[in-house]
């Protein structure tokens, strides 16, 4: 059985999903929540409740979605107090022509004795596969590494702290993943320090990045899958 999943999930990770509408919309509300529009459907990222690190951004609990995503159930990243529909739990799941899957990783150093695991996703939308690993801080076993290998949109923390990849740990996913566009999430600006938050700044993934351009944008973001640059990567201003 074991066997079978995980041929189902390569031939998942290699085979294009072709869908009527090739646009792609990424909104960034801070933090690691997303909201991704595209192929008719409308993705709910990492929903938070303004506590802690997440504090420093406004919540927005009236987004049209058809679906959430979320790494955990903590209020930072799995905020749902309209009981909307929600995916957190890792499995394979099918919502109308779209397939989730959903990897369990360690959401802290200590190999999830803290703080457990959290969900990596990933599915196809708009011609894009999509991996969001924002809640992910452990190690990815060759198995998962298979499933997820070669996105075209990667989401992954790079801020430190006990629950997130440094921005070192980060650059050593990337290398072996090899997506083309990076969205990096969970750090914080210079700006806006908060007390008590274990976050750092984008600094140290930046300057030890190479072979990516950088490039700084508003809130929104549009792609189009038959025509975009690759070995990018957006860093939103929230």
């Amino acid at each position: 059985m074991k066997l079978k999943r995980l041929l189902f999930l390569i031939l998942f990770s290699i085979i294009p999903f072709h869908a009527s509408a090739e646009e792609l919309i990424l909104k960034s509300f801070g933090h690691s929540q997303f909201l991704i529009k595209g192929s008719g459907k409308s993705i709910l990222i990492n929903p938070f409740k303004a506590v802690g690190c997440a504090s420093q951004f406004k919540e927005s609990l009236n987004i049209e979605k058809d679906l959430i995503l979320a790494s955990s159930r903590l209020a930072d990243e799995g905020y749902n107090p309209n009981n909307h529909l929600m995916f957190v739990d890792p499995g394979t799941y099918e919502y109308n022509d779209l397939i989730l899957n959903g990897i369990s990783v360690p959401h802290d150093r200590l190999n999830g004795r803290r703080y457990g695991n959290a969900t990596v996703w990933t599915w196809n939308q708009s011609d894009f596969k999509i991996v969001h690993m924002a809640g992910a801080a452990g190690d990815i076993n060759f198995e998962d590494q298979i499933i997820i290998n070669r996105p075209d949109i990667l989401f992954i923390s790079i801020g430190g702290g006990i629950k997130s990849y440094t921005g070192k740990e980060a650059l050593k996913i990337i290398e072996i993943l090899n997506p083309k566009i990076i969205v990096p999430v969970h750090f914080l600006s210079n700006k806006n320090n908060i007390d008590d938050c274990d976050l750092s700044n984008k600094d140290e993934f930046i300057e030890n990045i190479s072979q990516y351009e950088i490039k700084y944008i508003a809130k929104e973001l549009k792609l189009n899958s038959k025509n975009y640059k690759d070995k990018i990567i957006y860093i939103f201003r929230n």
